[in-house]
Protein backbone atom coordinates (compact mmCIF):
# COMPACT_ATOMS: atom_id res chain seq x y z
CA UNK A 1 0.00 0.00 0.00
CA UNK A 2 1.39 3.37 -1.02
CA UNK A 3 1.93 5.74 1.88
CA UNK A 4 0.94 9.39 1.94
CA UNK A 5 4.41 10.53 3.05
CA UNK A 6 7.88 9.34 2.10
CA UNK A 7 9.46 10.27 5.44
CA UNK A 8 7.92 10.51 8.89
CA UNK A 9 9.93 11.92 11.76
CA UNK A 10 9.19 11.25 15.43
CA UNK A 11 10.87 13.94 17.50
CA UNK A 12 11.06 17.69 17.01
CA UNK A 13 14.54 18.42 18.34
CA UNK A 14 17.71 19.92 16.92
CA UNK A 15 18.87 16.94 14.86
CA UNK A 16 15.46 16.15 13.38
CA UNK A 17 15.19 19.78 12.29
CA UNK A 18 18.68 19.59 10.77
CA UNK A 19 17.76 16.45 8.81
CA UNK A 20 14.45 17.84 7.54
CA UNK A 21 16.07 21.17 6.65
CA UNK A 22 18.93 19.43 4.85
CA UNK A 23 16.62 17.17 2.85
CA UNK A 24 14.53 20.16 1.79
CA UNK A 25 17.33 22.62 1.03
CA UNK A 26 19.23 19.95 -0.88
CA UNK A 27 16.13 19.28 -2.99
CA UNK A 28 16.10 15.62 -2.03
CA UNK A 29 12.56 15.77 -0.62
CA UNK A 30 9.71 18.24 -0.99
CA UNK A 31 7.60 19.50 1.93
CA UNK A 32 4.58 17.41 0.95
CA UNK A 33 6.68 14.24 1.35
CA UNK A 34 7.46 14.82 5.04
CA UNK A 35 5.47 14.63 8.27
CA UNK A 36 6.87 15.35 11.75
CA UNK A 37 5.47 14.58 15.19
CA UNK A 38 6.40 15.90 18.62
CA UNK A 39 4.80 16.00 22.05
CA UNK A 40 5.48 19.71 22.42
CA UNK A 41 3.38 21.70 19.95
CA UNK A 42 5.73 24.69 20.15
CA UNK A 43 8.62 22.56 18.87
CA UNK A 44 6.60 21.84 15.73
CA UNK A 45 6.30 25.50 14.74
CA UNK A 46 9.71 25.53 13.05
CA UNK A 47 8.64 22.55 10.93
CA UNK A 48 5.30 24.10 10.07
CA UNK A 49 7.21 27.12 8.81
CA UNK A 50 8.83 24.81 6.25
CA UNK A 51 5.38 23.67 5.05
CA UNK A 52 5.85 20.06 6.12
CA UNK A 53 2.93 18.24 7.76
CA UNK A 54 2.93 18.18 11.56
CA UNK A 55 1.13 16.14 14.20
CA UNK A 56 1.27 15.26 17.89
CA UNK A 57 0.13 11.70 17.14
CA UNK A 58 3.01 9.25 16.69
CA UNK A 59 0.60 6.64 15.32
CA UNK A 60 -0.09 8.92 12.37
CA UNK A 61 3.63 8.91 11.55
CA UNK A 62 3.98 5.14 11.79
CA UNK A 63 0.92 4.49 9.65
CA UNK A 64 1.17 7.20 7.00
CA UNK A 65 4.92 7.29 6.20
CA UNK A 66 6.97 4.83 4.17
CA UNK A 67 10.06 5.47 6.32
CA UNK A 68 9.91 6.42 10.00
CA UNK A 69 12.86 8.26 11.51
CA UNK A 70 13.22 7.99 15.27
CA UNK A 71 14.83 11.19 16.53
CA UNK A 72 13.74 11.11 20.17
CA UNK A 73 15.95 10.85 23.23
CA UNK A 74 16.82 7.18 23.83
CA UNK A 75 15.06 7.11 27.19
CA UNK A 76 11.82 8.29 25.52
CA UNK A 77 11.82 5.75 22.68
CA UNK A 78 9.75 3.01 24.31
CA UNK A 79 7.18 5.53 25.52
CA UNK A 80 6.92 6.88 21.98
CA UNK A 81 5.82 3.52 20.56
CA UNK A 82 4.24 1.81 23.57
CA UNK A 83 0.62 2.95 23.09
CA UNK A 84 0.45 2.98 19.30
CA UNK A 85 -1.00 -0.47 18.67
CA UNK A 86 -0.78 -1.85 15.15
CA UNK A 87 2.05 -0.39 13.06
CA UNK A 88 1.93 -0.55 9.28
CA UNK A 89 5.39 0.94 8.73
CA UNK A 90 8.19 -1.58 8.12
CA UNK A 91 11.12 0.71 7.30
CA UNK A 92 12.84 2.56 10.11
CA UNK A 93 15.78 4.91 10.56
CA UNK A 94 17.23 5.68 13.97
CA UNK A 95 19.58 8.41 15.15
CA UNK A 96 19.13 7.45 18.80
CA UNK A 97 22.50 7.07 20.52
CA UNK A 98 22.96 3.84 22.42
CA UNK A 99 19.82 2.07 21.16
CA UNK A 100 20.78 -1.01 19.18
CA UNK A 101 18.89 -2.29 16.17
CA UNK A 102 17.68 -5.42 17.99
CA UNK A 103 16.28 -3.26 20.81
CA UNK A 104 14.37 -1.13 18.32
CA UNK A 105 12.88 -4.17 16.60
CA UNK A 106 11.91 -5.70 19.94
CA UNK A 107 10.12 -2.53 21.05
CA UNK A 108 8.28 -2.21 17.74
CA UNK A 109 7.08 -5.83 17.60
CA UNK A 110 7.05 -5.65 13.80
CA UNK A 111 8.28 -8.98 12.46
CA UNK A 112 9.24 -7.60 9.05
CA UNK A 113 10.87 -4.44 10.43
CA UNK A 114 14.07 -3.20 8.83
CA UNK A 115 16.18 -0.67 10.70
CA UNK A 116 19.03 1.59 9.57
CA UNK A 117 20.95 2.95 12.54
CA UNK A 118 22.78 6.24 12.07
CA UNK A 119 25.19 8.44 14.00
CA UNK A 120 25.04 12.04 12.70
CA UNK A 121 26.71 15.09 14.21
CA UNK A 122 25.58 18.66 14.80
CA UNK A 123 27.36 20.19 11.75
CA UNK A 124 24.64 18.43 9.72
CA UNK A 125 22.58 21.51 10.63
CA UNK A 126 24.80 23.68 8.41
CA UNK A 127 25.13 21.16 5.58
CA UNK A 128 28.66 20.09 6.51
CA UNK A 129 28.07 17.11 8.76
CA UNK A 130 29.30 13.55 8.88
CA UNK A 131 27.13 10.46 9.37
CA UNK A 132 27.92 6.82 9.96
CA UNK A 133 25.14 4.44 8.85
CA UNK A 134 24.53 0.73 9.27
CA UNK A 135 22.44 -0.32 6.26
CA UNK A 136 22.70 -4.07 6.78
CA UNK A 137 18.93 -4.62 6.80
CA UNK A 138 18.56 -2.77 3.49
CA UNK A 139 21.57 -4.07 1.52
CA UNK A 140 20.85 -4.56 -2.17
CA UNK A 141 17.61 -2.58 -2.18
CA UNK A 142 16.58 0.81 -3.52
CA UNK A 143 15.67 1.67 0.07
CA UNK A 144 19.36 1.60 0.98
CA UNK A 145 20.01 4.21 -1.69
CA UNK A 146 17.15 6.34 -0.40
CA UNK A 147 18.55 6.37 3.15
CA UNK A 148 22.10 7.02 1.97
CA UNK A 149 21.01 9.82 -0.34
CA UNK A 150 18.82 11.37 2.35
CA UNK A 151 21.84 11.91 4.59
CA UNK A 152 24.17 12.66 1.67
CA UNK A 153 22.02 15.69 0.87
CA UNK A 154 23.53 17.48 3.88
CA UNK A 155 26.46 15.38 5.12
CA UNK A 156 29.33 13.08 4.21
CA UNK A 157 28.20 9.48 4.67
CA UNK A 158 30.25 6.50 5.79
CA UNK A 159 28.57 3.10 5.47
CA UNK A 160 29.60 0.90 8.38
CA UNK A 161 28.53 -1.92 10.70
CA UNK A 162 26.59 -1.32 13.89
CA UNK A 163 29.50 -2.54 16.02
CA UNK A 164 31.56 0.43 14.77
CA UNK A 165 28.98 3.12 15.53
CA UNK A 166 30.33 3.68 19.04
CA UNK A 167 33.74 4.42 17.54
CA UNK A 168 32.08 6.80 15.09
CA UNK A 169 30.43 8.50 18.07
CA UNK A 170 33.89 9.13 19.51
CA UNK A 171 35.41 10.32 16.23
CA UNK A 172 32.63 12.40 14.62
CA UNK A 173 29.43 12.28 16.66
CA UNK A 174 31.02 13.95 19.69
CA UNK A 175 34.09 15.55 18.13
CA UNK A 176 32.53 18.93 17.24
CA UNK A 177 32.88 19.64 20.97
CA UNK A 178 36.57 18.68 20.81
CA UNK A 179 37.17 21.17 18.00
CA UNK A 180 35.19 23.89 19.80
CA UNK A 181 37.35 23.31 22.88
CA UNK A 182 40.57 23.57 20.86
CA UNK A 183 39.34 26.75 19.18
CA UNK A 184 38.43 28.16 22.58
CA UNK A 185 41.96 27.43 23.80
CA UNK A 186 43.48 29.12 20.75
CA UNK A 187 41.27 32.17 21.25
CA UNK A 188 42.31 32.45 24.91
CA UNK A 189 45.96 32.12 23.91
CA UNK A 190 45.50 34.81 21.27
CA UNK A 191 43.97 37.16 23.83
CA UNK A 192 46.90 36.52 26.15
CA UNK A 193 49.24 37.67 23.40
CA UNK A 194 47.34 40.85 22.65
CA UNK A 195 44.67 39.92 20.10
CA UNK A 196 41.03 40.84 20.59
CA UNK A 197 38.67 37.92 21.14
CA UNK A 198 36.88 38.67 17.87
CA UNK A 199 40.10 38.75 15.84
CA UNK A 200 41.48 35.61 17.50
CA UNK A 201 38.22 33.72 16.83
CA UNK A 202 38.10 34.87 13.20
CA UNK A 203 41.68 33.75 12.61
CA UNK A 204 41.36 30.41 14.43
CA UNK A 205 38.00 29.38 12.97
CA UNK A 206 38.87 30.25 9.39
CA UNK A 207 42.21 28.47 9.73
CA UNK A 208 40.40 25.34 10.96
CA UNK A 209 37.97 25.45 8.04
CA UNK A 210 40.78 26.02 5.55
CA UNK A 211 42.92 23.26 7.03
CA UNK A 212 40.09 20.78 6.65
CA UNK A 213 39.66 21.81 3.02
CA UNK A 214 43.39 21.40 2.41
CA UNK A 215 43.24 17.83 3.70
CA UNK A 216 40.62 16.93 1.10
CA UNK A 217 42.23 18.97 -1.68
CA UNK A 218 45.58 17.23 -1.09
CA UNK A 219 44.44 13.62 -0.93
CA UNK A 220 47.80 12.48 -2.29
CA UNK A 221 49.50 13.72 0.88
CA UNK A 222 49.38 12.13 4.33
CA UNK A 223 48.52 14.12 7.43
CA UNK A 224 52.18 13.87 8.43
CA UNK A 225 53.14 15.40 5.07
CA UNK A 226 50.79 18.33 5.67
CA UNK A 227 52.14 18.85 9.19
CA UNK A 228 55.72 18.80 7.94
CA UNK A 229 54.88 21.29 5.18
CA UNK A 230 54.03 23.92 7.81
CA UNK A 231 57.00 23.10 10.09
CA UNK A 232 60.06 24.80 8.65
CA UNK A 233 63.30 23.86 10.40
CA UNK A 234 64.23 26.53 12.89
CA UNK A 235 60.84 28.19 12.38
CA UNK A 236 57.89 28.94 14.64
CA UNK A 237 55.44 26.11 14.01
CA UNK A 238 57.84 23.34 14.88
CA UNK A 239 58.28 24.81 18.35
CA UNK A 240 54.52 24.56 18.98
CA UNK A 241 54.43 20.99 17.63
CA UNK A 242 57.27 20.05 20.00
CA UNK A 243 55.15 21.21 22.94
CA UNK A 244 52.12 19.24 21.76
CA UNK A 245 54.30 16.15 21.42
CA UNK A 246 56.03 16.68 24.76
CA UNK A 247 52.66 16.84 26.51
CA UNK A 248 51.38 13.82 24.56
CA UNK A 249 48.51 15.37 22.61
CA UNK A 250 48.11 12.04 20.81
CA UNK A 251 47.76 10.15 24.08
CA UNK A 252 45.32 12.67 25.54
CA UNK A 253 43.19 12.48 22.40
CA UNK A 254 43.18 8.68 22.51
CA UNK A 255 42.08 8.71 26.16
CA UNK A 256 39.32 11.22 25.41
CA UNK A 257 37.94 9.24 22.48
CA UNK A 258 38.18 5.99 24.47
CA UNK A 259 36.17 7.56 27.31
CA UNK A 260 33.51 8.64 24.82
CA UNK A 261 33.33 5.19 23.22
CA UNK A 262 33.14 3.52 26.63
CA UNK A 263 30.17 5.68 27.61
CA UNK A 264 28.42 4.87 24.34
CA UNK A 265 28.88 1.17 25.10
CA UNK A 266 27.48 1.67 28.60
CA UNK A 267 24.40 3.42 27.19
CA UNK A 268 23.74 0.47 24.88
CA UNK A 269 23.65 -1.88 27.86
CA UNK A 270 21.04 0.28 29.58
CA UNK A 271 18.49 -0.24 26.83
Amino acid sequence: MEKKFKLGVIGGGFMSHAIVSGALSGGFLSPNQIIVSAVNVSSLEKFSAKDVAITTDNAEILNSAEFTLFAVKPQHFKDAVRSIGNISCEKFISIMAGVKIDSIKSALSVKSAKVARCMPNTPCSVGSGAVGIDLTDFIGTSDAEFIKNLFSSFAKVVITDENKLNAITGISGSSPAYFYLFIKCLVEAGKKHGLSEEDAKTLAVNTMIGSGKMIFDNSDKSLDDLITAVCSKGGTTIEAIKVFNDFDLSGITDKAVSACVKRAEELEKLQ
